[in-house]
């Protein structure tokens, strides 16, 4: 009972946060968090250093998604201290791979790409729990399980992306294309449930001057099939089915970035296959031959005890610090910059 009680809240918090993002988040207001003001004596004026929603929400979805994890690792008996470590080395693995694989394939020095971290964190996560539990000492707790890990990984991260889509729409990449560009039964169907951004800042305004045009939500699109993808998922977890889950988690998330991809209008490279598209086809059969290699040995999940876990002060601070990790590392905006003025309010002296 607990176990649905848990997965009824989460869709239910899950759901009010995607609808207030996909009413809110395309407006001109909602890319800049903050703004941090320094002198440039060169141009005596003050300039600004942009902090973004973009990161903001990035790195939100990103403790979401290792709080889940925590969660259902925490439920097979998995101590927090080698699912921390886990987790830590597969994000800064990711982190890395976000920019310089994208830079590498993309050819630009100021870009992030989701697709480089996912196709990078799939291939090392099997590898990384390994050394995990040689390195872990003998009396840190349970080792961590391959398969149950892995099912337990790619439900965070469908439920973490899926939360993350929020953050594109926000910054406006990874747009749709214009429904003027799309076939009339996709224009009838998409006539009210599309979205149109404003703001001469985001992506989709000053790389393709699509500001103000109806464009497929392919955003939402994504957040909801992630995010639904990740409950199902947690799912089959908390019943015991791992293979079951990893499965589900990696061969939708992946089918889907590499099919949705042709609804999108930003630029991903020449040829008929993006090289993002060909790095999620390749993990299709690497997935498949995971959960053919591993078995799923585990005891069957308790989510009271893996959420009970989580209350631990050790536990609460790395939170926090991972949250501050990835906010430094994804909200500086790189490709916006601010001008500013102060002044006195001489009728208050």
């Amino acid at each position: 009972m607990i176990n649905l009680c848990f997965l009824a809240m989460l869709a239910l918090a899950t759901g009010m946060v995607l609808y207030w993002g996909f009413r809110n988040l395309p407006g001109r207001h909602w890319q800049f968090a903050a703004t941090l003001p320094r002198f440039d004596t060169l141009n005596n004026s003050w300039q600004g250093y942009n902090l973004t929603w973009y990161g903001l929400l990035t790195a939100t979805s990103c403790l979401a998604s290792v709080v889940l994890i925590l969660s259902l690792l925490g439920g097979i008996g998995v101590s927090h201290q080698a699912t921390f470590l886990l987790a830590v080395t597969l994000l800064i693995a990711c982190l890395v791979a976000a920019k310089g694989l994208a830079a590498l394939i993309e050819g630009k020095a100021h870009t992030f790409s989701v697709g480089a971290a996912a196709f990078v964190g799939f291939v090392l996560a099997p590898w990384i729990i390994t050394a995990v539990n040689r390195l872990m000492p003998a009396g840190a707790g349970a080792p961590l399980p391959m398969l149950p890990t892995l099912a337990a990984l790619t439900a965070g991260y469908s439920f973490g992306e899926g939360l993350g889509r929020l953050a594109c729409i926000s910054f406006g990449c990874c747009y749709g294309k214009p429904l003027t560009q799309c076939r009339p039964w996709v224009q009838r169907l998409f006539s009210r449930w599309h979205f149109q951004f404003s703001g001469d800042t985001k992506k989709i305004a000053y790389a393709d001057g699509l500001e103000g045009e109806p464009v497929l939500p392919v955003q939402a699109l994504t957040a909801m099939v992630y995010c639904s993808t990740g409950l199902l998922a947690t799912g089959l977890f908390l019943t015991g089915h791992f293979a079951a889950a990893f499965l589900v988690a990696g061969l939708v998330t992946q089918g889907w970035r590499a099919w949705s991809e042709t609804l999108r209008a930003d630029w991903r490279g020449n040829g008929r296959l993006s090289v993002y598209q060909i790095l999620s086809l390749l993990i299709l059969p690497y997935a498949i031959g995971l959960a053919a290699r591993f078995g799923a040995t585990a005891p069957l999940p308790d989510i009271a005890a893996g959420l009970d876990s989580l209350w631990h002060p050790g536990v609460l601070l790395a939170l926090q610090g991972l949250w501050l990790l990835v906010f430094i590392s994804m909200g500086r905006s790189q490709v916006t910059g601010a001008r500013m003025s102060f002044f006195v309010h001489h009728d208050r002296i």
